[in-house]
This record gives C-alpha cells, sequence and structure tokens, in this order.
C-alpha cells in the first residue's frame, strides 16, 4: 500500500472518531442517559414523547396501504434471516478459534432499544425491533465475512466494487504477488488482535 492511501485511510480513522463524538454529542442534548442497556430520558422528554405516540386505530387509518399489504412479505423473511444468523454464528463459533481470528460480539451490532422510545406504538415497536434485527445480523455476517476475508485471501479486486467493508481498503492490491507472499501471516495474525 502506498504512503497516500496510508496517509488518507489514517484520516478516515480520525474523521470516524470525531464523527463517533459529534454523534454522542448530539446524543447528550437530547436529553437521555444510557444506564447498561437501558436507555433514560429526563422525565419532561418522557412525557412530551407520550404526546406525539400515536393509538393503533389512529395509526393504522393513517397508514399507507402498501405497507399493510407487503407486510406478509416483510415479515417472511424472518426465518431466512434467523436461519442465516443461526449458521454463520455456528461458522465463527467452531471456526475463528481454530483460525485464531477474535470473534466478533454479536451485542455490538444486533441492538434492541427503540423499544425504549415512548412516541412509539406497539405496532411502530415491533417493526423497529425487525428492522434493528435485520440491519444489525447484516453489519454482524460482514464483519465475520470481512475478518475472514482477511484471513483467507486480502487481495482488493481488480474491478471497483461499491459497499466495501471497513477492512478492505487496507488489503493488498490487486496483482500485488510478493506482497501477498510476503504479508499474508501479517493480516492473519492482525485478527488475533481485533478488538
Amino acid at each position: 500500500m502506498n504512503d497516500r492511501i496510508t496517509q488518507i485511510l489514517a484520516q478516515m480513522a480520525v474523521l470516524e472518531d470525531d464523527l463517533r463524538s459529534a454523534v454522542q454529542e448530539q446524543e447528550s442534548r437530547m436529553f437521555f442517559q444510557i444506564k447498561g442497556k437501558r436507555v433514560e430520558f429526563e422525565r419532561t422528554v418522557r412525557a412530551a414523547h407520550r404526546k406525539f405516540k400515536k393509538n393503533f386505530f389512529r395509526w393504522l387509518v393513517t397508514n399507507r396501504p402498501q405497507n399493510l399489504i407487503t407486510g406478509p412479505i416483510i415479515y417472511g423473511m424472518v426465518l431466512p434471516l434467523m436461519l442465516l444468523d443461526f449458521f454463520v454464528s455456528f461458522y465463527q463459533w467452531s471456526c475463528f478459534p481454530i483460525y485464531g481470528i477474535t470473534k466478533v460480539r454479536r451485542a455490538d451490532y444486533i441492538v434492541f432499544d427503540r423499544q425504549q422510545l415512548g412516541y412509539l406504538n406497539f405496532i411502530e415497536k415491533f417493526h423497529c425491533t425487525y428492522c434493528a434485527y435485520g440491519a444489525g445480523l447484516m453489519g454482524y455476517m460482514n464483519e465475520i465475512l470481512a475478518r475472514t476475508e482477511q484471513y483467507f485471501c486480502p487481495i482488493k479486486h481488480a474491478h471497483r466494487i461499491l459497499g466495501t467493508h471497513s477492512r478492505y481498503n487496507r488489503f493488498l492490491d490487486y496483482g500485488d504477488a510478493a506482497g501477498y507472499e510476503a504479508r499474508l501471516e501479517e493480516f492473519r495474525l492482525a485478527l488475533g488482535k481485533v478488538r
């Protein structure tokens, strides 16, 4: 990897840290505190949230018809998602220790905290549970697959691809045979030190 790419990646890491700090600062202005897995809003905020909550019948009448019609299709994906979760977790649980790869913490990706929002009714909270699970599962799987790719083939593609994972830009350039031979073990050992 050339110095310019290394420098840009370092700048990106600094910007990501700045973004996390800015988001955290904004969240602190939303008048809530995180206590373990519980999110606690100030009393006045909780009261304001309750005022925005739609009751089920009002929600049903104002909801878009296409959302109701496609609901069974969307929720039909729950079983495939759960099976995918099981198999990817089993793969990581059984293979990562053999390879010396630090396991991905599922709880860092699949978070169910939207149920604590007082302005959501029970149907909206149910929707949020589905979305938190599905999107979180994709992030969890992405990191498992990224670590797997780093272990077996940390090589960039010749063609430009969209949606690369966070490790991809540090991979070896396409066609760098000498780098692959010289650095593959370095990439593998780094996976045992992932936090």
